[in-house]
C-alpha cells in the first residue's frame, strides 16, 4: 500500500463537511441542487468521505432508492488524488455500509475511467438506462454482496 493510502481515512461525513466537498465536485459548480442534495445526505447519514491530513479528498453516497436495494449515487474524488485508489476505498466503504444483498451503480457508457473503476471493484453489468442523457446511455452494474 502507498503513503497515500496509509494516510486515508473513511468516515462518515458531517454538516462541516459539506462545503469541502463541494468545492471539488466539479458538476456542484454548474447546478446548485448537488449542494442540496449531499446536505440531505450528510444529514441521512447516507454519505461518507475520504480524509487525507484532514483534508476531505473524497465522498460517497449510498442510498436505497433503487428498487430497495443498496445504491451508489455518487463516488466523487478531488483532481489531485485520483487514480490513486481512493474511488476504490470509498466504493468497499459503502459495499461494507450496505444492507441490501445486491449493490447497484450505474454511469454514462461514455465515462471510461469510470467504467473501469466499477468493473475493478467487481460489479458486473446489469442494464442500459436510454434518454437520461442525450446519446449517451447510463450503464447499470450489480454487486451481490451477501
Amino acid at each position: 500500500m502507498s503513503a497515500t493510502h496509509d494516510q486515508t481515512s473513511i468516515r462518515p461525513a458531517t454538516p462541516d463537511d459539506v462545503s469541502a466537498m463541494l468545492t471539488f465536485d466539479a458538476y456542484a459548480s454548474t447546478d446548485a441542487r448537488r449542494g442540496q442534495f449531499l446536505g440531505e445526505s450528510v444529514d441521512q447519514q447516507q454519505c461518507q468521505v475520504a480524509v487525507q491530513s484532514g483534508v476531505v479528498i473524497g465522498y460517497v453516497v449510498l442510498t436505497y432508492s433503487f428498487f430497495d436495494y443498496g445504491f451508489i449515487n455518487l463516488v466523487v474524488v478531488a483532481p489531485g488524488y485520483q487514480r490513486q485508489g481512493i474511488a476504490r476505498r470509498l466504493l468497499l466503504a459503502a459495499e461494507a455500509r450496505c444492507t441490501t444483498q445486491k449493490l447497484f451503480i450505474s454511469t454514462n457508457q461514455s465515462n471510461l475511467p469510470s467504467r473501469r473503476l466499477i468493473l475493478k471493484a467487481g460489479f458486473e453489468p446489469s442494464g442500459v438506462i436510454e434518454n437520461l442523457d442525450e446519446q449517451d446511455p447510463e450503464l447499470v452494474y450489480f454487486k451481490r454482496i451477501r
